[in-house]
């Protein structure tokens, strides 16, 4: 934020029923933390926007001043994309509500939610979206991205649940984008980030999802291998009530774990079952573990689905040193096995991790082209986190997830779920993440964001003027 923009913040004030902190306000320091501490920007004020009106006004004074913006939904963006140095912070977390129409099966979902706000709220009419694997996580990003997690073999993934949203456009307007009204748009915000406006709201259809099978199995790591090979036959052979995702991790301490093995090195499946669970039909159906290895564990029970979706948020708490990056795989081959043996057995930290979460299932069900998200051939999403909470560990947790990842992209499909990608993604790997759905995705940002206005993200510029669907018709 460049010159002396003192008077023009006090404006801002001014128009805000939320706060604007700068640096040396009280509470400017937690407003500009995020999930991941090795991000640690200094943005040149947050704004905590309380409804679209905060919003439209944030934008028209980040304009007017030529401010740098990043929106902030529920700031668990692992490159820490929703903060700039010296920008303007466009915060939607004062925006965090949830209503629910129990009679018509939807849900509306303020852009400052989080994942275990709408889990609750949801879950007391036994109704779920199928979204992550933890309550901290924004729904914002997450829907934006695509989003998938313990319930999407079942009901597909975040967007495929999305019935509208309501967003607010780089020029101040406001607009509902449905399978009705901006079409295109709503094509696009299914995927394709946010490069195309601030979501304010989400309106989701819920699905019947009260009590789940959960369970968590785990094997010596030096058992990977083996492991790996009976899981990737398995699972995308099982009904899709059944799901569970490939992890190499440390065990953590603390229940369920018993204390002999906490700290050991493991791979891991962990499940989540959904239909009848009568009838011991949860413990008939994950007998099957014993047929790669003897588990080292397993553990098995049902629970209410929002227990399952906190499971590891005092695991993983915020505040740790987070690096990361993915790809998606239709595959798992023996090259790719061998790798995750290598490094799960190098794992450099207890935290580090390595999941390959099951995107097939009903979320195989929709058209390639009906949204941004464009691999609906795959059959997993990888994520590799390199993770500990000492910053002086930075380094060493960051090399091992990049070696990783070095190794195994080439057993890839090339390109990865969006939120996985780092802060510093070439345009190349960008392009590669939309396949050919990338130049429909830039012309839909010609047409609602010509300026490339909102630029804080994995970004698609803009088609150049004049180039095909650049009106954003179809």
């Amino acid at each position: 934020m460049g010159g002396d923009n003192g008077a023009a913040l006090e404006g801002l004030r001014e128009k805000l029923r939320g706060p604007v902190l700068a640096p040396g306000d009280a509470g400017y320091d937690d407003a500009r933390i995020v999930y991941n501490a090795m991000i640690d920007r200094r943005p040149a004020a947050v704004a905590r926007c309380v409804d679209v009106g905060d919003v439209r006004a944030t934008l028209a004074y980040a304009q007017e001043t030529g401010t740098d913006l990043a929106v902030r939904g529920g700031g668990h963006s692992g490159p820490g994309l929703c903060v700039i140095e010296d920008g303007l912070t466009l915060d939607l977390s004062p925006m965090r509500w949830v209503r629910v129409d129990p009679e018509a099966r939807t849900a509306q979902v303020g852009g400052g939610t989080r994942l275990g706000d709408l889990d609750h709220a949801a879950h007391a009419f036994g109704l779920g979206v199928p979204a992550g694997i933890m309550s901290t996580t924004g729904v914002g990003g997450l829907t934006l991205g695509g989003g998938h997690g313990h319930l999407t073999r079942r009901h597909g993934l975040t967007v495929d649940s999305l019935l509208s949203a309501d967003v607010v456009l780089a020029d101040g307007s406001f607009v509902t984008a449905s399978e009705k009204e901006h079409p295109d748009l709503f094509w696009a915000l299914r995927g394709g980030g946010g490069n195309f406006g601030v979501v304010t709201a989400f309106t989701f259809r819920l699905h019947p999802v009260d009590t789940v099978g959960a369970g968590v199995t785990l094997w010596p790591v030096d058992r990977t291998a083996e492991v790996l090979r009976w899981y990737r036959e398995f699972l995308p052979a099982a009904p899709d009530e059944v799901s569970g995702f490939f992890a190499v991790l440390a065990v953590p301490p603390g229940p369920p774990f018993p204390e002999p093995i906490h700290g050991h090195k493991m791979c891991a499946v962990v499940w989540c079952c959904t239909g009848d669970l009568a009838d011991g039909r949860l413990e008939e159906t994950l007998a099957v573990v014993n047929d790669p290895a003897p588990p080292a564990f397993h553990f098995t029970a049902p629970m209410p689905y929002p227990a399952l979706q906190s499971m590891f948020d005092e695991v993983i708490p915020a505040g740790l040193q987070w690096y990361w990056r993915g790809d998606f795989f239709d595959s798992i081959s023996d090259g790719a096995i061998e790798v995750h043996g290598r490094y799960g057995e190098g794992l450099p930290t207890d935290l580090s991790t390595m999941h390959l979460y099951p995107v097939d299932g009903a979320a195989h069900r929709v058209g390639r082209d009906d949204t941004a998200w464009a691999y609906r051939d795959a059959v997993w999403s990888c994520v590799i986190g390199g993770i500990d909470p000492d910053p002086a560990n930075a380094d060493l947790v960051r090399q091992w997830c990049v070696d990783y990842w070095a190794d195994l992209h080439g057993h890839s499909m090339g390109g990865s779920y969006v939120n996985f990608l780092g802060a510093q993604e070439s345009p190349e790997r960008v392009r590669t993440t939309y396949r050919g759905h990338y130049d429909r995705l830039a012309e839909v940002k010609h047409a609602y964001d010509p300026d490339n206005f909102f630029r804080a993200n994995q970004n698609i510029p803009p088609a150049a003027p004049g180039s095909e669907g650049a009106s954003g018709a179809w």
